[in-house]
């Protein structure tokens, strides 16, 4: 009789919208790859749930409180619970929100710990001005992190400051994209923009303060002959609706509500030019690489970003895009009056990102997930 393989059960944790997180994604099908069986814990949230195309077998947890202190708090006591009384050969972490029962579990069960830091979480600007919350998240950090042994992070200079105060080096594995050269883009027709427009997208599953988009609608308003496609959610989206109607913007900034990512590559591979526009208000957003950087170059369109010190150095190495000099309206719009009036420029720019995108994608970001994940479960 053939003895039956154990298996590997693997439980990944977030708070984020699961269907949407294509980091977590993206490393939960490298450790399938290697054999393992994993489930990814969540929350109940947008309408994910009911549309899950997600391949992997998921646990989302109804919450009562959608955010703020009591949503962290009792998300964090039901993963507590649920962590405990379900088999696991190995815990994953990603980001801050999810650490403090992970952690805990890991060390009364004996389970090893994988802590992916998604970003520089107490750096985050919805932290600003709240110094009792910031407090909270940076003792847990300043608790836990020293103990731990495997860590992952998005960016060089994060995984820098991690070391500097901790003496731990992460792993850096960079938010890069799959390829999408065989995903068809929607036709102009299909978006109702005009053939000769400069096509634009912003791209963001959390649109949130600080990342230029009521810049960008102000300086679509100052140009003429630009559309701009809006896909994601966030906070300022409410407002920027609001916005977009006061200026009567309507035909020209196309909001695209979250989609899966295979959905939300026919968007970008329709534009001309992708946007970046973080401003240096935070360190998450000075030292992080956001997945539409990636997507972005992906698709093989030309970046207009601000100057963030990791963003602009994979521009101008592979001079695919523009750097901004601020994150203003006007800014924006000679940027954009440039690629509309200069398309050979604009060529230029877009056959330099479809070489980068040869460079950086996930087939070769992957290589370093598939071995860090290997030593740990060969241990098992």
């Amino acid at each position: 009789m053939q003895e039956k393989i154990h298996k590997p059960r693997v439980i990944f944790s977030v708070t984020n919208c699961i269907c949407y997180d294509q980091r977590i994604l993206k490393m939960a099908a490298v450790v399938t790859d290697l054999g393992a069986d994993v489930t990814i814990v969540g929350r109940e949230k947008d309408d994910c749930t009911c549309n899950n195309s997600v391949q992997f077998t998921t646990r989302r947890f109804k919450m009562l409180f959608k955010k703020g202190f009591l949503f962290y708090k009792f998300y964090n006591l039901r993963l507590l619970f649920y962590l405990f009384f379900h088999r696991c050969d190995l815990l994953v972490s990603n980001d801050l929100d999810t650490l403090l029962p992970n952690f805990i579990v890991s060390k009364v069960k004996g389970i090893p710990l994988v802590y992916d830091s998604h970003e520089y979480f107490t750096g985050v600007p919805e932290l600003n001005g709240r110094p009792f919350v910031r407090w909270v998240w940076t003792t847990i950090e300043r608790l836990i992190f020293p103990r731990l042994k495997n860590v992952l992070t998005v960016s060089e200079p994060i995984s820098l400051l991690y070391e500097k105060l901790y003496r731990l080096k992460p792993l850096v594995v960079r938010n890069c994209s799959k390829r999408s050269d065989h995903i068809l883009p929607f036709s102009r027709k299909e978006l109702a923009i005009p053939e000769d427009d400069l096509l634009i997208i912003l791209q963001g599953g959390g649109l949130n303060i600080d990342k230029g988009a009521e810049e960008l609608v102000e300086a679509v308003n100052m140009t003429e002959k630009v559309s701009v496609l809006i896909a994601g959610g966030g906070d300022i989206m409410g407002d920027l609706k609001v916005m977009v109607a006061k200026l009567k913007l309507e035909l020209k900034v196309i909001f695209v509500q979250k989609v899966p990512w295979d959905i939300l590559m026919r968007y970008t591979r329709s534009a001309d030019v992708g946007m970046c526009l973080e401003k240096d208000t935070n360190l998450n957003y000075r030292f992080s690489l956001a997945n539409k950087l990636f997507d972005y170059i992906s698709a093989g369109l030309p970046v207009i970003a601000s100057d963030l010190p990791e963003v602009s150095k994979i521009i101008s190495e592979n001079n695919c895009g523009i750097i901004l000099s601020s994150v203003t309206p006007a800014e924006i719009a000679r940027a954009l009056t440039l690629l509309h009036q200069n398309r050979d420029l604009l060529k230029v720019l877009r056959q330099n990102s479809q070489a980068t995108a040869g460079l950086l994608n996930w087939d070769i970001e992957s290589v370093k997930v598939r071995e860090f994940y290997s030593n740990i479960l060969d241990r098992q």
